[in-house]
């Protein structure tokens, strides 16, 4: 049996970084100013050697303007002055943090003022509107990434690392989850857009949370989905028009690797990811959330070992690998191409409950 520490040396936690603070810094303009973008993208960029925030845009001027007197950033747009193109030599990149039926038409508006696009995840409400992004981003020839926060976390790129080279010989299966509370810890409001599948698409906790262990496991297993199977389930109040307040889905990945995954917009606050192989495990608990515990369980035979890292901001983490990958002009990934696979899945997780046997 091969030594487990022999897999263990040898990683650079930045190992994309080719950048540096003097060939920056790319200047953003961020759409849409709620929380995630004031409390988490915001700050993230504030603390960045490569990026720094120039432009705040929002459905209303005021709204705007109030947030960039806040943050200390110099232009608050409106949408419609986003669209027509004021201050666009003030900024090199745009960030869309929108709900998520509203991406395409900020992605239009960037990639007519030829920006590179860094766009929140999942990248659209369906299929074809992700497809129509893919199509006039690469029309206009800009870069567009899709925020998959988890890919640029060390621990995760550690682990696709040491999974590619075989540390628990070949993956068999995968069981991931993520849970919130949403309207308990997030917004109270159950009339939010997260809810409504005209701006969020046709789920919530599949859509917004289920996302992460599956394309956390496409990285670390390098591969894509070939099928899913699903039970969903809707009960309480606020979740009337969404079928999945709790969900649960296989997934068939090439090779015969079998994942699980579930998720709740309605359930206590935790994450984790769990990889099997024929030789070991991979452990990642707690997984998701912008932690401060970094690091994962490595177990080979009858040996284990914690792989601890330094706490990271994994959206500074995100927005300098796509400022590096901008300022060096090197491909980005994830790119649209990689997103448009999990809305289709999405799509498939929710188009109902997979025909089950009665007990």
């Amino acid at each position: 049996m091969s030594d487990l520490h022999e897999y263990l040396d040898g990683f650079r936690a930045r190992d994309w970084q080719e950048a540096s603070a003097e060939d920056g810094p790319v200047r953003f303009a961020m759409v849409g100013v709620g929380w995630w973008v004031t409390e988490q993208a915001a700050p993230a960029v504030a603390a960045s050697e490569l990026c720094e925030t120039t432009v705040l845009v929002s459905r209303g001027k005021e709204k705007a303007e109030e947030a960039a007197a806040d943050l200390g950033v110099e232009h608050g747009l409106s949408s419609e002055e986003f669209r027509d193109g004021k201050a666009v030599e003030d900024y090199d990149a745009v960030y869309v943090c929108t709900p998520n039926a509203a991406h395409l038409e900020t992605v239009e508006a960037a990639a007519e003022h030829g920006k590179p696009v860094l766009c929140e995840k999942p990248m659209e409400a369906d299929v074809e509107r992700a497809e129509a992004m893919v199509e006039v981003c690469e029309e206009a020839d800009v870069p567009l990434m899709v925020a998959y926060r988890m890919q640029t976390d060390p621990a995760i790129r550690r682990a696709r690392e040491l999974v590619q080279a075989g540390a628990i010989g070949d993956v068999t299966h995968v069981h991931g989850h993520m849970s919130q509370r949403l309207l308990a810890d997030v917004n109270s409001n159950p009339d939010q857009w997260r809810l409504n599948p005209a701006l969020a698409g046709p789920g919530a906790s599949v859509t917004d949370l289920g996302v992460y262990p599956l394309n956390t496991t496409r990285f670390i297993v390098d591969d894509d989905p070939v099928a899913v199977q699903s039970m969903l389930y809707s009960e309480h109040e606020g979740f009337e028009d969404v079928p999945d307040e709790r969900a649960a889905f296989t997934v068939r990945f090439p090779d015969g690797v079998l994942a699980s995954f579930s998720a709740s917009q309605r359930a206590h606050e935790t994450g984790f990811l769990r990889i099997v192989g024929t030789e070991g495990e991979l452990e990642l608990d707690p997984a998701f959330f912008n932690r401060h515990d970094a690091g994962f369980t490595l177990t080979r035979g009858t040996q284990t070992a914690d792989v601890d890292f330094e706490a990271v901001d994994q959206m500074e983490e995100e927005f300098d690998y796509f400022a590096d990958r901008v300022l060096t002009g090197r491909d980005i990934y994830p790119d649209g191409e990689h997103g448009v696979v999990d809305i289709a899945a999405i799509e498939a997780v929710l188009e109902g409950e997979t025909e089950a046997r009665s007990l």
